[in-house]
Protein backbone atom coordinates (compact mmCIF):
# COMPACT_ATOMS: atom_id res chain seq x y z
CA UNK A 1 0.00 0.00 0.00
CA UNK A 2 0.97 3.58 0.07
CA UNK A 3 1.67 5.40 2.76
CA UNK A 4 3.45 8.50 4.14
CA UNK A 5 6.37 8.21 5.92
CA UNK A 6 8.79 10.15 8.16
CA UNK A 7 12.47 10.14 6.78
CA UNK A 8 13.93 12.98 8.78
CA UNK A 9 13.39 16.84 9.57
CA UNK A 10 11.04 17.66 7.09
CA UNK A 11 10.94 15.15 5.00
CA UNK A 12 8.06 13.15 4.71
CA UNK A 13 7.66 10.75 1.88
CA UNK A 14 4.70 8.48 0.00
CA UNK A 15 6.28 5.52 -0.25
CA UNK A 16 4.87 1.56 -0.90
CA UNK A 17 4.74 -0.29 2.24
CA UNK A 18 3.95 -3.96 3.09
CA UNK A 19 -0.23 -4.17 3.53
CA UNK A 20 -1.20 -4.42 7.35
CA UNK A 21 -2.69 -7.52 8.58
CA UNK A 22 -4.17 -9.18 11.43
CA UNK A 23 -1.95 -10.19 14.35
CA UNK A 24 -3.81 -10.36 17.07
CA UNK A 25 -7.55 -11.11 17.40
CA UNK A 26 -8.38 -8.14 18.59
CA UNK A 27 -7.30 -6.44 15.34
CA UNK A 28 -9.03 -4.98 12.57
CA UNK A 29 -7.79 -3.41 9.52
CA UNK A 30 -9.36 -0.38 8.02
CA UNK A 31 -9.48 0.52 4.58
CA UNK A 32 -8.88 4.67 5.01
CA UNK A 33 -11.12 6.98 3.40
CA UNK A 34 -10.40 9.85 4.66
CA UNK A 35 -6.81 11.07 7.14
CA UNK A 36 -6.18 14.39 8.71
CA UNK A 37 -2.59 15.96 9.37
CA UNK A 38 -2.65 17.20 12.94
CA UNK A 39 -0.84 19.88 14.73
CA UNK A 40 0.85 17.56 16.76
CA UNK A 41 2.17 15.53 13.60
CA UNK A 42 3.89 19.14 12.96
CA UNK A 43 6.12 18.42 15.85
CA UNK A 44 7.19 15.29 14.33
CA UNK A 45 8.40 17.34 11.17
CA UNK A 46 10.07 19.48 13.62
CA UNK A 47 11.57 18.82 16.95
CA UNK A 48 10.53 14.96 18.10
CA UNK A 49 12.70 13.32 15.16
CA UNK A 50 15.52 11.49 17.47
CA UNK A 51 11.98 9.62 18.68
CA UNK A 52 11.22 8.16 15.07
CA UNK A 53 13.14 6.50 12.01
CA UNK A 54 13.46 6.33 8.60
CA UNK A 55 10.29 4.85 7.46
CA UNK A 56 8.16 5.25 10.26
CA UNK A 57 4.35 5.83 9.07
CA UNK A 58 2.57 9.18 10.20
CA UNK A 59 -1.27 10.34 11.07
CA UNK A 60 -3.19 9.95 13.94
CA UNK A 61 -6.61 11.43 12.53
CA UNK A 62 -8.46 8.43 10.00
CA UNK A 63 -11.52 7.05 9.58
CA UNK A 64 -12.83 4.56 6.90
CA UNK A 65 -14.20 1.07 6.06
CA UNK A 66 -14.00 -1.99 8.34
CA UNK A 67 -12.39 -4.72 5.69
CA UNK A 68 -11.43 -7.54 8.14
CA UNK A 69 -11.80 -8.09 11.62
CA UNK A 70 -10.14 -10.53 14.38
CA UNK A 71 -11.86 -13.34 16.01
CA UNK A 72 -12.48 -11.85 19.52
CA UNK A 73 -13.67 -8.72 17.69
CA UNK A 74 -17.14 -8.46 18.24
CA UNK A 75 -19.68 -5.43 17.80
CA UNK A 76 -17.97 -4.60 14.64
CA UNK A 77 -18.14 -6.08 11.14
CA UNK A 78 -16.33 -5.73 7.49
CA UNK A 79 -18.98 -3.00 6.09
CA UNK A 80 -18.70 -0.80 8.75
CA UNK A 81 -17.86 2.98 9.12
CA UNK A 82 -15.37 3.96 11.43
CA UNK A 83 -14.07 6.56 12.75
CA UNK A 84 -10.36 5.81 14.75
CA UNK A 85 -9.51 7.54 17.83
CA UNK A 86 -5.44 8.19 17.90
CA UNK A 87 -4.95 6.36 21.07
CA UNK A 88 -5.38 2.72 21.67
CA UNK A 89 -7.16 1.22 24.86
CA UNK A 90 -8.67 -1.61 25.48
CA UNK A 91 -11.88 -0.80 27.58
CA UNK A 92 -11.52 -2.85 30.35
CA UNK A 93 -7.87 -2.47 32.28
CA UNK A 94 -7.95 -0.37 35.57
CA UNK A 95 -7.71 2.89 33.92
CA UNK A 96 -9.90 2.20 31.65
CA UNK A 97 -12.89 1.42 33.68
CA UNK A 98 -11.93 5.01 35.20
CA UNK A 99 -12.50 6.63 31.69
CA UNK A 100 -9.12 7.38 31.98
CA UNK A 101 -7.96 5.81 28.20
CA UNK A 102 -5.20 7.71 27.48
CA UNK A 103 -3.79 6.02 30.09
CA UNK A 104 -4.64 2.35 29.53
CA UNK A 105 -2.38 0.07 31.02
CA UNK A 106 -2.93 -2.38 28.26
CA UNK A 107 -1.20 -0.70 25.54
CA UNK A 108 0.47 1.91 27.99
CA UNK A 109 4.30 2.38 26.52
CA UNK A 110 5.78 1.83 30.26
CA UNK A 111 9.44 1.16 28.77
CA UNK A 112 9.70 5.06 28.03
CA UNK A 113 7.69 6.25 30.76
CA UNK A 114 4.69 7.05 28.65
CA UNK A 115 0.91 6.87 28.84
CA UNK A 116 -1.24 4.47 26.03
CA UNK A 117 -0.12 3.60 22.69
CA UNK A 118 -1.26 5.95 19.80
CA UNK A 119 -1.31 6.02 16.00
CA UNK A 120 2.15 7.44 14.16
CA UNK A 121 3.39 8.89 16.85
CA UNK A 122 7.44 8.27 17.75
CA UNK A 123 9.12 5.07 20.19
CA UNK A 124 7.96 7.60 23.08
CA UNK A 125 4.06 5.92 22.00
CA UNK A 126 4.83 2.61 20.49
CA UNK A 127 5.84 3.01 17.06
CA UNK A 128 2.37 1.70 16.19
CA UNK A 129 2.10 2.61 12.29
CA UNK A 130 0.03 5.26 11.67
CA UNK A 131 -3.08 6.34 9.17
CA UNK A 132 -1.81 8.69 6.44
CA UNK A 133 -2.20 5.43 4.70
CA UNK A 134 -4.14 3.42 2.22
CA UNK A 135 -5.13 0.70 5.39
CA UNK A 136 -4.49 0.71 9.09
CA UNK A 137 -4.25 -1.94 11.45
CA UNK A 138 -6.33 -1.50 14.40
CA UNK A 139 -5.41 -2.86 17.59
CA UNK A 140 -8.02 -3.27 20.74
CA UNK A 141 -10.59 -2.99 17.73
CA UNK A 142 -13.06 -4.81 20.18
CA UNK A 143 -13.20 -1.19 21.86
CA UNK A 144 -11.10 1.62 19.93
CA UNK A 145 -13.12 2.35 16.63
CA UNK A 146 -16.45 4.43 16.68
CA UNK A 147 -19.13 3.17 14.68
CA UNK A 148 -20.76 6.04 12.43
CA UNK A 149 -23.58 6.85 9.92
CA UNK A 150 -22.91 5.57 6.69
CA UNK A 151 -23.89 8.86 4.75
CA UNK A 152 -22.82 12.19 5.46
CA UNK A 153 -19.18 13.82 4.64
CA UNK A 154 -16.12 12.20 6.03
CA UNK A 155 -15.82 15.91 7.91
CA UNK A 156 -18.76 15.25 9.84
CA UNK A 157 -17.52 12.52 11.81
CA UNK A 158 -13.38 12.55 11.21
CA UNK A 159 -12.85 14.98 13.50
CA UNK A 160 -13.72 12.16 16.22
CA UNK A 161 -10.82 10.71 15.85
CA UNK A 162 -8.67 13.73 18.18
CA UNK A 163 -9.50 16.89 17.10
CA UNK A 164 -13.10 17.14 18.85
CA UNK A 165 -13.00 15.10 21.60
CA UNK A 166 -9.76 16.95 22.46
CA UNK A 167 -11.10 20.60 22.21
CA UNK A 168 -14.20 18.83 24.16
CA UNK A 169 -12.12 17.88 27.19
CA UNK A 170 -10.27 21.06 27.72
CA UNK A 171 -13.28 23.01 28.00
CA UNK A 172 -15.13 20.68 29.95
CA UNK A 173 -11.51 20.18 32.30
CA UNK A 174 -11.43 24.32 31.92
CA UNK A 175 -14.91 24.44 34.00
CA UNK A 176 -15.95 27.59 32.91
CA UNK A 177 -19.40 28.85 35.10
CA UNK A 178 -22.06 29.76 33.13
CA UNK A 179 -22.37 32.98 31.54
CA UNK A 180 -18.40 32.89 32.53
CA UNK A 181 -15.46 33.73 30.02
CA UNK A 182 -13.51 31.29 28.41
CA UNK A 183 -10.41 32.99 26.63
CA UNK A 184 -8.49 30.39 23.86
CA UNK A 185 -5.15 30.85 23.09
CA UNK A 186 -4.63 29.71 20.04
CA UNK A 187 -7.52 29.20 16.93
CA UNK A 188 -5.73 25.97 14.73
CA UNK A 189 -7.82 23.43 14.73
CA UNK A 190 -8.10 22.52 18.20
CA UNK A 191 -8.86 25.82 19.31
CA UNK A 192 -11.25 26.57 16.85
CA UNK A 193 -13.47 23.61 18.02
CA UNK A 194 -12.77 24.78 21.65
CA UNK A 195 -14.11 28.27 21.40
CA UNK A 196 -17.89 27.01 19.78
CA UNK A 197 -17.64 23.92 22.13
CA UNK A 198 -17.20 27.08 24.57
CA UNK A 199 -20.05 28.70 23.38
CA UNK A 200 -22.16 25.25 23.17
CA UNK A 201 -21.90 24.63 26.62
CA UNK A 202 -22.76 27.91 28.18
CA UNK A 203 -20.13 30.50 28.15
CA UNK A 204 -21.22 33.74 28.20
CA UNK A 205 -17.86 35.23 26.17
CA UNK A 206 -15.88 33.57 23.86
CA UNK A 207 -12.47 35.33 23.44
CA UNK A 208 -10.16 33.66 20.23
CA UNK A 209 -6.53 34.58 20.34
CA UNK A 210 -3.86 34.06 17.41
CA UNK A 211 -1.89 36.28 14.66
CA UNK A 212 -3.12 34.59 11.43
CA UNK A 213 -5.71 36.36 10.13
CA UNK A 214 -7.50 33.14 8.58
CA UNK A 215 -7.71 31.56 11.57
CA UNK A 216 -9.58 35.16 12.85
CA UNK A 217 -11.60 35.62 10.51
CA UNK A 218 -12.56 31.64 10.44
CA UNK A 219 -13.39 32.25 14.47
CA UNK A 220 -15.04 35.32 14.36
CA UNK A 221 -17.76 33.81 11.29
CA UNK A 222 -18.55 31.64 14.34
CA UNK A 223 -19.23 34.34 16.43
CA UNK A 224 -16.11 34.49 18.55
CA UNK A 225 -14.67 37.63 20.02
CA UNK A 226 -10.98 37.80 18.55
CA UNK A 227 -7.61 39.50 19.73
CA UNK A 228 -5.08 39.76 17.17
CA UNK A 229 -2.08 39.27 19.66
CA UNK A 230 0.41 40.99 16.67
CA UNK A 231 -1.33 44.02 17.75
CA UNK A 232 -1.03 44.02 21.69
CA UNK A 233 2.33 44.69 23.85
CA UNK A 234 0.80 43.21 26.81
CA UNK A 235 -1.21 40.06 26.15
CA UNK A 236 -2.31 39.06 29.69
CA UNK A 237 -2.86 42.62 30.57
CA UNK A 238 -5.50 43.14 27.81
CA UNK A 239 -7.65 40.05 28.57
CA UNK A 240 -7.49 41.21 32.39
CA UNK A 241 -8.76 44.41 30.98
CA UNK A 242 -10.93 43.40 28.58
CA UNK A 243 -12.89 41.46 31.27
CA UNK A 244 -14.13 43.70 34.40
CA UNK A 245 -10.16 44.36 35.16
CA UNK A 246 -9.56 40.89 36.77
CA UNK A 247 -9.64 38.28 33.54
CA UNK A 248 -11.14 35.40 31.95
CA UNK A 249 -12.98 32.73 34.58
CA UNK A 250 -10.86 30.15 32.71
CA UNK A 251 -8.44 30.06 29.94
CA UNK A 252 -7.26 27.05 27.36
CA UNK A 253 -4.02 27.01 26.01
CA UNK A 254 -4.43 25.28 22.40
CA UNK A 255 -0.58 25.72 20.85
CA UNK A 256 1.82 23.98 23.10
CA UNK A 257 5.34 23.13 22.35
CA UNK A 258 6.33 25.43 19.58
CA UNK A 259 4.77 28.89 20.51
CA UNK A 260 6.12 31.90 19.12
CA UNK A 261 7.87 34.46 20.52
CA UNK A 262 10.03 32.21 23.11
CA UNK A 263 13.34 32.01 22.38
CA UNK A 264 14.64 30.32 25.39
CA UNK A 265 12.44 27.42 24.30
CA UNK A 266 14.17 27.26 20.54
CA UNK A 267 16.61 24.96 22.47
CA UNK A 268 14.15 22.36 21.72
CA UNK A 269 14.76 22.90 17.80
CA UNK A 270 18.17 22.38 18.04
CA UNK A 271 18.29 18.77 20.36
CA UNK A 272 16.21 17.90 16.68
CA UNK A 273 19.59 18.24 15.38
CA UNK A 274 21.70 16.44 17.26
CA UNK A 275 22.42 12.67 17.47
CA UNK A 276 19.37 10.57 18.17
CA UNK A 277 20.90 9.30 20.98
CA UNK A 278 21.89 12.62 22.63
CA UNK A 279 18.82 13.70 21.90
CA UNK A 280 17.19 11.90 23.55
CA UNK A 281 19.14 11.85 26.45
CA UNK A 282 18.47 15.72 26.51
CA UNK A 283 14.92 15.76 25.36
CA UNK A 284 14.24 13.27 28.71
CA UNK A 285 16.33 15.81 31.17
CA UNK A 286 16.58 18.95 30.00
CA UNK A 287 14.00 19.90 27.31
CA UNK A 288 12.20 22.42 27.34
CA UNK A 289 9.75 24.38 25.49
CA UNK A 290 8.75 27.35 24.35
CA UNK A 291 6.12 28.46 27.25
CA UNK A 292 4.94 32.20 26.01
CA UNK A 293 1.62 31.25 25.73
CA UNK A 294 1.25 29.00 28.73
CA UNK A 295 2.89 31.71 30.79
CA UNK A 296 0.06 33.98 29.04
CA UNK A 297 -2.29 32.38 30.09
CA UNK A 298 -1.37 31.89 33.93
CA UNK A 299 -1.12 35.49 33.94
CA UNK A 300 -4.35 36.26 32.28
CA UNK A 301 -6.65 34.24 34.01
CA UNK A 302 -8.33 35.83 37.02
CA UNK A 303 -7.63 34.51 40.57
CA UNK A 304 -9.17 31.55 41.64
CA UNK A 305 -9.31 30.51 37.45
CA UNK A 306 -8.66 27.45 35.32
CA UNK A 307 -5.97 27.31 32.81
CA UNK A 308 -6.78 24.00 30.67
CA UNK A 309 -3.75 22.59 28.28
CA UNK A 310 -4.80 20.99 25.23
CA UNK A 311 -1.63 21.80 23.53
CA UNK A 312 1.25 19.26 23.61
CA UNK A 313 4.25 20.20 25.66
CA UNK A 314 7.30 17.94 25.81
CA UNK A 315 10.06 19.66 27.89
CA UNK A 316 11.56 17.84 31.17
CA UNK A 317 12.97 21.44 32.28
CA UNK A 318 9.95 23.95 31.89
CA UNK A 319 10.15 26.90 34.44
CA UNK A 320 6.51 28.08 35.49
CA UNK A 321 5.92 31.16 38.12
CA UNK A 322 4.63 28.64 40.34
CA UNK A 323 5.06 31.69 43.34
CA UNK A 324 2.27 33.34 41.35
CA UNK A 325 -0.06 30.55 40.29
CA UNK A 326 0.17 29.60 43.84
CA UNK A 327 -0.76 33.15 45.52
CA UNK A 328 -3.43 33.59 42.36
CA UNK A 329 -4.83 30.19 43.19
CA UNK A 330 -4.97 29.12 39.50
CA UNK A 331 -5.89 25.64 38.40
CA UNK A 332 -3.85 23.75 36.14
CA UNK A 333 -5.86 20.65 34.09
CA UNK A 334 -3.97 19.20 31.39
CA UNK A 335 -3.57 15.50 29.62
CA UNK A 336 -3.78 13.31 27.00
CA UNK A 337 -7.43 13.75 25.46
CA UNK A 338 -9.16 10.28 26.68
CA UNK A 339 -11.51 9.93 23.27
CA UNK A 340 -13.84 7.59 23.95
CA UNK A 341 -14.87 9.36 27.29
CA UNK A 342 -15.94 11.94 25.43
CA UNK A 343 -17.28 10.36 21.48
CA UNK A 344 -20.99 9.46 23.14
CA UNK A 345 -21.70 13.18 24.24
CA UNK A 346 -20.28 14.42 20.71
CA UNK A 347 -21.91 12.15 18.30
CA UNK A 348 -25.21 13.31 18.62
CA UNK A 349 -24.18 16.62 17.94
CA UNK A 350 -22.73 15.67 14.34
CA UNK A 351 -25.75 13.65 13.25
CA UNK A 352 -28.04 17.07 13.54
CA UNK A 353 -28.34 19.01 10.00
CA UNK A 354 -27.93 22.23 11.99
CA UNK A 355 -24.24 21.27 12.34
CA UNK A 356 -23.88 23.25 15.61
CA UNK A 357 -20.02 22.43 16.25
CA UNK A 358 -19.18 23.50 12.33
CA UNK A 359 -17.14 20.33 11.66
CA UNK A 360 -18.12 21.16 7.60
CA UNK A 361 -16.41 24.54 8.19
CA UNK A 362 -13.28 24.03 9.11
CA UNK A 363 -11.77 22.22 6.41
CA UNK A 364 -9.19 24.57 4.44
CA UNK A 365 -7.75 21.91 1.69
CA UNK A 366 -8.64 18.30 0.81
CA UNK A 367 -5.76 16.99 -1.07
CA UNK A 368 -4.71 13.50 -2.47
CA UNK A 369 -2.39 11.38 -0.17
CA UNK A 370 0.28 11.68 -2.88
CA UNK A 371 0.76 15.59 -2.02
CA UNK A 372 0.81 15.05 1.67
CA UNK A 373 4.58 15.84 1.55
CA UNK A 374 3.74 19.12 -0.09
CA UNK A 375 0.60 19.79 2.37
CA UNK A 376 2.96 19.36 5.58
CA UNK A 377 4.77 22.07 4.50
CA UNK A 378 2.05 24.29 3.80
CA UNK A 379 0.41 23.67 7.17
CA UNK A 380 3.58 23.96 8.83
CA UNK A 381 4.06 27.48 6.81
CA UNK A 382 0.66 28.48 7.36
CA UNK A 383 0.59 29.21 3.85
CA UNK A 384 -2.57 29.67 1.32
CA UNK A 385 -4.40 30.42 4.33
CA UNK A 386 -4.73 26.47 5.56
CA UNK A 387 -6.14 25.76 8.86
CA UNK A 388 -6.85 22.12 8.33
CA UNK A 389 -5.82 19.91 6.11
CA UNK A 390 -7.67 16.27 5.09
CA UNK A 391 -5.91 13.57 2.78
CA UNK A 392 -7.73 11.27 0.86
CA UNK A 393 -5.41 7.72 0.26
Amino acid sequence: MKALTWQGKRDVRVEEVPDPRIEEPTDAIVKITSTAICGSDLHLYEVLGPYLKAGDVLGHEAMGIVEEVGSEVTGLKPGDRVVVPFNIACGSCWMCRRQLYAQCETTQVSGAGKGAALFGYTSLYGSVPGGQAEYLRVPQAHFGPITVPQTGADERYLYLSDILPTAWQAVTYADTPPGGTLAVFGLGPVGQFCARIGRHLGAGRVIGLDLVPERLELARRHGIEVLDVRELSDVPGALIDLVDGRGPDAVIDAVGMEAHGSPVGKLAHAVGLLPDRVAQVMTDRVGMDRLSVLHAAVKAVRRGGTVSVSGVYGGEADPMPLMEMFDRGVQLRMGQCHVRRWTDEILPLLADDDDPLGVEDLRTHRLPLARAPQAYEMFQKKEDGCVKVVLEP
